[in-house]
């Protein structure tokens, strides 16, 4: 039962992230008030909590419930899903840092530079790969 729960939890936080992140692509352009400002970033600040979260129940796991560590650590194909989400998590440190360092910027706009929306477009099309690496993980590809 607890790997069944634990599995649940590890998806809603995988929603989470995507959701988040979604929101952020459709609200952050090249200029923004400083109320659509702190919209996203406080959508980026619950990005990174759910991605905490979801990588704290994955340890859970891969370390605790469900298969054994070794079924998962010798999976060639689930070091690529952690790969990807390592890359997905670096790319994610540059809109954070952005956004704290401009948070307290003057006038009534701010402007984002446009490599920002870029890293949060290639952070979505890393994160939507994931599951077809899961999936295939799944089906047994990577083992033996």
């Amino acid at each position: 039962m607890s790997e069944v729960i634990v599995r649940a939890f590890h998806f809603v936080f995988i929603m989470a992230m995507f959701s988040t992140l979604f929101a952020q692509h459709m609200l952050v352009s090249k200029e923004m008030t400083k109320a659509q400002f702190r919209k996203v970033s406080i959508i980026d600040r619950v990005y990174g909590v759910s991605a905490m979260l979801m990588l704290v129940v994955g340890f859970l796991l891969w370390f605790s419930v469900g298969n054994t560590s070794e079924y998962y650590s010798a999976n060639w194909v689930f070091h690529i899903k952690l790969t990807l989400f390592g890359i997905v998590a670096i790319l994610s440190i540059i809109p954070t840092v952005f956004f704290i360092k401009n948070k307290n910027q003057e006038g009534p706009m701010i402007e984002v530079p446009g490599y920002l929306i870029g890293i949060i477009r290639a952070e979505l099309f890393l994160l939507l790969c994931i599951p077809f690496v899961a999936t295939a993980m799944a089906k047994g590809f990577g083992l033996g």
